[in-house]
């Protein structure tokens, strides 16, 4: 399977010319044949960091929005993971939604929302297409050890992983070399394909960021199952990847299970017992 993702610029507030470019994305991946394409996390809206902005410019799961993208993947063949923020009820979810050929497949809400005005997200949906499992996770999400680990016990042989990286300078070097750690241990622990799909940032006028100056340096890149880095992005500069990959094989096993999935059948239960001492002690 080739999958794709498209390491562009979102415009805080520009839903049409976002959608625009989703098109031309879309288009990309038809023309490298690429089966799934995935953009960065809350493309379609941007990602503002107040709360007002990131409702005024939301919309639902079933609103005219969600309809102009199915139309837009109606016309290609790729499956595409977008970004968005959503409305639901009250609620304000950091979403990407799943779509092929005019039908919304699913959606998942991001499950260590950064932003405060973002409800966290706990269901784990796993998609199947051309035979391939995956799931979706959303940023933050892949520093923490479950949410892959889940996902991987549902069968998912990737993990596509959208992100908006705004990074102060003074914290870029630190963020590189932490975020690539997390996301090789994900895809080594769980013998999975690993996409981080970031952002640029171009022109931080159009952002939607209002807490001072960040650098949003891209660094998009698909790991296998070893760790090793299949391909990557060029970094402060937009950009189309792709790879195509192997999971006829089955993942690396230790007594006939994945890395993690043995870790907690092993430890899970000591591991509770450890987290509940702790929590005594913290009283």
């Amino acid at each position: 399977m080739r999958i794709a993702h498209c390491q562009y610029e979102p415009w805080c507030g520009e839903f049409t010319r976002n959608l625009a470019r989703i098109e031309e994305g879309m288009a990309r991946a038809d023309a490298e044949r690429a089966a799934i394409v995935s953009f960065p996390e809350c493309f379609l809206t941007g990602y503002p960091d107040t709360e007002a902005a990131a409702r005024s410019g939301a919309f639902t799961a079933d609103s005219d929005e969600m309809l102009r993208l199915l139309d837009v993947s109606s016309r290609h063949q790729a499956l595409a993971i977008v970004g968005f923020n959503e409305k639901r009820g009250p609620d304000l979810y950091n979403t990407a939604a799943v779509v092929h050929q005019g039908h919304l497949l699913g959606t998942y809400s991001k499950c260590a929302a950064y932003q405060k005005f973002h409800r966290q997200g706990r269901d784990f949906p796993v998609w199947e297409h051309q035979g391939v499992k995956f799931g979706v996770i959303i940023c933050a999400d892949g520093g923490y050890i479950e949410p892959t680990r889940i996902l991987a016990l549902k069968g998912a042989r990737i993990i596509f992983a959208p992100h908006f990286n705004a990074i102060a300078a003074k914290g870029l070097l630190g963020h590189f070399m932490k975020v690539r750690s997390d996301h090789t241990a994900r895809a080594i622990e769980n013998g999975v394909y690993f996409v981080r799909g970031n952002n640029v940032v171009l022109d931080s006028a159009k952002s939607g960021l209002t807490r001072g100056e960040s650098v949003g340096y891209g660094d998009s890149y698909i790991l296998d199952p070893g760790g090793e880095i299949v391909t990557r992005s060029r970094r402060h500069a937009e950009d189309f990847i792709f790879a195509d990959i192997d999971v006829s094989n089955p993942p690396d096993q230790a007594w006939g299970l994945s890395k993690s999935a043995w870790s907690w059948q092993e430890f899970g239960t000591l591991l509770a017992d450890a987290a509940r001492e702790a929590g005594d002690h913290r009283e």
